[in-house]
């Protein structure tokens, strides 16, 4: 089946995470994503964590399904040579090298763009390729600090919290995506490519609007709340049993939603009653509010609340652990929770497309093992058994 980006292809040369996420992205969508990588090494996430000696780490295989590897040493002139060829075919470049470092090399974006100028030329950065801090080195945790995003996580008498979910990394990965399929729709009207930059900072401050907004509304910095949803009562953690470190459910219940859930936890002598019933009066009652929620969740299991409060109409979500997540029957019937052939690890465990396309389905297959792919895309650009010996005998890939 013809799949929505069938027929683009993308050189993916980034590591890590944030760019990695952006091509396996590109690639469930049925871009041909090539994974440009050095020689032996490959990208240094294939050592991240490392659980197997002989396999490539589950970070690595988390972020590049569905691609193709071919190892270029890109300063060997007869790698930059194939490097060039390869350019010619493609439609995205993605890059998250520090700042000049493909400049050096002779493959900046004005290069490129002489190369192939329907080309889309995506950068990722920590905080972009202008500014007062453009020099500064980034990673997720710098990302979020920087952005905004740690001064609003965590209970008021802690410290700025770091957020494990990747906002920085993998959120700048799917900010890139967007920015792509502009770029590439734009082509379209234009019959050009043109630069796509993202940066993590950026990315971060984007995701932090609401927040951004409370500061203008109140005149102040946002401060941390712990679990408490704005004035919402209820509306943070209650604690369920056994009492375990993530027996714990989110219950969020709105003006119209208090009735069905005093019904739902068996206090119907409390419908009615002046002292909750309105939004702000549960505000200032808070503390009997979560007592009497929290007294019903507590001789229950997570699932039982869930089912019981979602099924009132009531918004509720059991905290899952990432044992559960893996294992969650509603997550494996979607396809977002996948397993995965490899011919070393064996079958794993891994994400599948949270995007689901009616017309385009994704199949997640295993990340390339190194250089897996080698002899099929040089010959995909021409070059014999003969010249694909010497690219090898030369260093160059």
């Amino acid at each position: 089946m013809t799949q929505a980006l069938s027929g683009i292809r993308v050189i993916d040369l980034t590591n890590n995470q944030a760019g990695p996420s952006c091509g396996q992205m590109l690639a469930w969508l049925g871009a041909d994503v090539i994974k440009v990588e050095e020689p032996e090494r490959g990208d240094i996430a294939r050592q991240t964590h490392r659980d197997l000696a002989d396999s490539d780490s589950l970070f690595f295989l988390s972020f590049n399904a569905n691609k193709r590897s071919l190892p270029l040493n890109l300063k060997s002139p007869r790698a930059k040579d194939v490097f060039r060829a390869l350019l010619k075919t493609a439609d995205v470049l993605l890059e998250n090298f520090g700042p000049g470092a493909l400049d050096r090399l002779g493959f900046g974006y004005p290069a490129v763009r002489a190369l192939n100028p329907r080309l889309v030329y995506a950068s990722i950065k920590g905080f972009g390729s202008y500014g007062p801090y453009s020099d500064y080195k980034s990673y997720e945790p710098i990302a979020q600090a920087m952005g905004g995003g740690m001064s609003v996580t965590g209970f008021p008498d802690g410290p700025p919290t770091f957020v494990w979910p990747s906002i920085g990394d993998s959120g700048t990965g799917m900010h890139c995506v967007i920015g792509i399929l502009a770029a590439l729709m734009q082509r379209h009207a234009t019959g050009e490519g043109q630069q796509v930059e993202v940066s993590m900072q950026d990315v971060v401050v984007n995701l932090i609007r609401v927040s951004l907004r409370d500061h203008q509304r109140h005149g102040k910095p946002a401060p941390r709340t712990g679990n408490q949803l704005g004035t919402t009562v209820p509306g943070t953690t209650y604690r369920c049993h056994p009492g375990g470190p993530n027996d714990y459910v989110f219950v969020f219940a709105q003006q119209q939603m208090w009735d069905p859930l005093l019904r739902a936890i068996g206090r119907d002598d409390l419908v009615g009653d002046a002292r909750y019933e309105t939004a702000e009066a549960r505000w200032q009652r808070k503390g009997e509010v979560d007592a009497l929620v929290e007294a019903w969740t507590a001789g229950r299991s997570k699932h039982e609340v869930t089912k019981i409060l979602a099924g009132a109409g009531v918004p509720c979500g059991a905290c899952l652990d990432t044992g559960e997540v893996l294992s969650d029957p509603h997550l494996r019937a979607r396809d977002m929770i996948v397993e995965v052939e490899h011919p070393v690890r064996g079958r794993y465990v891994t994400v599948g497309n949270p995007i689901k396309l009616s017309a385009s389905p994704t199949t997640i297959t295993m990340a390339p093992l190194l250089g897996q792919h080698r002899r099929e895309i040089l010959q995909e650009l021409g070059y014999d058994e003969a010249g694909i010996e010497a690219l090898e005998a030369d260093g160059a890939t």
